[in-house]
This record gives C-alpha cells, sequence and structure tokens, in this order.
C-alpha cells in the first residue's frame, strides 16, 4: 500500500488546496460556458451576491458556520483513522435535543441559562447518536461507514416521529414544532448590533459562529495539545502499534466518534435555536455531507475547514443570486457548478499532491 506524501505545511494546507480550487473553478467555467453563459458574468454575480454586501456576507458566514461544525465532526473522525458519514444524522438529533430543551424550559428560564443548556443539548444529542455507531464497530466489528449512513435515516425518521406526534402544536398542519420562547434564541448579529446603537441589515448570522470558532481552537488543542489527543492520532495512524504501547483502540474510537459526533450536533444551535425558532423536518439540508468536503479540502485541520467552510458559504449564498439575476441560469446548474467544485477540492483534494511533492523535491534538491 502506497504511503501518504509528506509535504510542508504550507503547502498541504494552503497552497494545493488553492490550486485545486483554480482548476475546480476552470472546470466550473467551463461547464457555464457551454450552456450558453459568460464565466465572467457568473463569477462577478455570484461573488457580488456573497461578499457584496452586508447583508449577503451574514448569509455567507452563516452558511460557514454549519460547515465548520460539521467540518471539525469528520476530521475529528478522521484523524481516529475513521469516515464518520453520519453528520446528517447526529446534526438532526442535535437540533432535536435543542428542540427538546427549549419547548421545556423555554419558558421558565432567562436567556443567560437558557442559551448555554440549548449548547449542551445539542453536544449531548449528538454524542449520544454518534456513541451508538462507534460501540457497534469498536465491540462488535460492524463497519462505521455503513452504521453511519443507516443512522442518518434513523435519525430523519425518528425527527419526523416526534414532529408528527408529539411535538406538532394542537390543530396545526405543518410538520413542525411550536415556536421556542424569546429566551432560546441564539442572539442574530443584527439584533446585538442594535443593542449596542448600530444598524445591520438582517441575516441570519447569529453568535453560532462564536461557538463555531472556539469550537476550532478546542479541537487543535485537542488533537495536537492533549494526551487525549495524541492518543486518538496514534490510533488512527497504526492501531496495533498503539495497542503495544498501552493505548486502548476501542475507547479512542467511543472517544473520537463522540466528539465527532458532538460536534455535529451543533449544527442544531444555528439552525434551531438561531435562525429557524422551532424545530423543523429537513434542517440539515445536506450540510452532514457538505462537511466531508469541508474537512478534506480544509486538509483535516481547523484552519483550513475555517477557510474551506468560507468558501462554501460564498458558494451557498453567491448560488443562489446567480440562480435569481442571469436568466435562464437554474437552480439545478448552479448546483452543478457547485458540485464540480465540491469534486475537484474536496474528493480529489489529493491529486495533485504528487506533483507539488516532485516540485518541492526539484526545489529543495536545487538549493
Amino acid at each position: 500500500m502506497s504511503q501518504p506524501i509528506q509535504l510542508p505545511k504550507w503547502i498541504d494546507i494552503g497552497l494545493l488546496p488553492l490550486w485545486n480550487l483554480a482548476i475546480a473553478l476552470v472546470v466550473a467555467g467551463l461547464v457555464v460556458m457551454v450552456i450558453g453563459h459568460s464565466p465572467w458574468q457568473a463569477l462577478t454575480v455570484l461573488l457580488n451576491g456573497a461578499l457584496g454586501s452586508v447583508r449577503g456576507l451574514g448569509y455567507s458566514l452563516y452558511y460557514a458556520t454549519t460547515f465548520i461544525f460539521t467540518g471539525l465532526a469528520v476530521a475529528v473522525a478522521i484523524h481516529a483513522g475513521l469516515f464518520n458519514i453520519g453528520g446528517e444524522g447526529q446534526a438532526t438529533l442535535g437540533g432535536v435535543g435543542v428542540a427538546l430543551v427549549a419547548l421545556w424550559l423555554g419558558a421558565k428560564l432567562p436567556a443567560i441559562v437558557m442559551l448555554p443548556l440549548l449548547v449542551v443539548a445539542a453536544a449531548l444529542f449528538g454524542m449520544l447518536w454518534a456513541a451508538l455507531p462507534a460501540y457497534l464497530q469498536a465491540w462488535r466489528g460492524s463497519h462505521i461507514v455503513i452504521t453511519t449512513i443507516m443512522f442518518n435515516f434513523l435519525a430523519a425518521g425518528l425527527n419526523s416521529y416526534l414532529l408528527v406526534n408529539w411535538l406538532r402544536p394542537a390543530g396545526s398542519m405543518a410538520v413542525e414544532s411550536a415556536d421556542f420562547a424569546d429566551s432560546a434564541r441564539m442572539p442574530a448579529l443584527h439584533q446585538i448590533a442594535a443593542a449596542l446603537g448600530y444598524e445591520l441589515p438582517s441575516s441570519p448570522l447569529n453568535l453560532s459562529l462564536v461557538i463555531a470558532l472556539v469550537a476550532c481552537v478546542f479541537v487543535g488543542w485537542f488533537l495536537w495539545k492533549s494526551a487525549a489527543g495524541y492518543a486518538v492520532r496514534a490510533v488512527g495512524s497504526a492501531p496495533r502499534a498503539a495497542h503495544y504501547a498501552g493505548i486502548r483502540p476501542r475507547a479512542q474510537v467511543l472517544l473520537a466518534m463522540a466528539i465527532s459526533g458532538a460536534l455535529a450536533g451543533m449544527v442544531g444551535i444555528n439552525e434551531i435555536s438561531g435562525v429557524q425558532g422551532k424545530l423543523t423536518l429537513d434542517f440539515v439540508a445536506g450540510a452532514g455531507f457538505t462537511g466531508i468536503a469541508v474537512s478534506l479540502m480544509g486538509r483535516n485541520h481547523p484552519f483550513g475547514i475555517v477557510l474551506a467552510s468560507l468558501l462554501f458559504g460564498v458558494l451557498y449564498q453567491g448560488g443562489v443570486e446567480v440562480s435569481f439575476e442571469l436568466q435562464g441560469f437554474s437552480r439545478e446548474m448552479v448546483v452543478t457548478a457547485q458540485g464540480l467544485i465540491v469534486l475537484f477540492s474536496g474528493a480529489m483534494a489529493t491529486v495533485s499532491a504528487p506533483l507539488f511533492a516532485r516540485i518541492y523535491a526539484k526545489l529543495k534538491g536545487g538549493r
């Protein structure tokens, strides 16, 4: 089996993803040209829609917040040698946890108490949902990819059951819970600005972004500065060697998946508490799968994941503007262009690594 290519961090985390993104944009531009539109015009509209106004920037950062959580979730599992495809289900259960606590205690507790409880509930429900497949792999030999995919469907079914039979208000035809109390709503950026005497356009961006950045710091510390993180990475790199060194692989699998699930569950804070204000059916909307591409493009490092999340946030928000502004440019075309960028920037993130390794070796040898 081929060994992973070792590159300096400035190439691995910085230059290589930029190169992959450039290739992706060129290919997406060719597709746009084939369907009869100007690639430059489409790119201009996309960037203006995502970054050209405070409102557009707010939407881009809102999407990026969700992708940071799911990207970190995938990265922690990968460092343990696991491929967590269950971000969708874990995020769904995080939202369920947020809704249950918000509906139970929202009218009784002030926001200063309620909001931390919602964060704990989102992390705990996501953690427990991820711990079940982890247990099945570590102690029963079930493959984590298969079980996490299955648990995505189970989570969607459980969410639907709770909404239809328990959480939907009496007499309502909409499959959604009752509205949360104000104390259970994560403050939006424009609301905070208004309280400080500033006026900003409304957008779904909320304090969950701060929580996401704190999560990045935590993951960086955990993986590279803590003894527990070292054990997780040791098991991910060489499980047998880690076992002979006194590290228990089963415990590390359970720990890594629990943290991964907790991070994915935090999507519920951004989407349910921060934006929806109630539990809905499909609030995750594919963010768990997008997190895989985000993590791969970010080279499974928190800093790279933040940059990749910003890129995907821009693509999501800008793509909406492109479908509105360019006549004949349908939403399906936008999704196709986004998919090409995911393909080249995420799924094929290491294809160009041998080329960069050879160039780097020649430059280093020439010195």
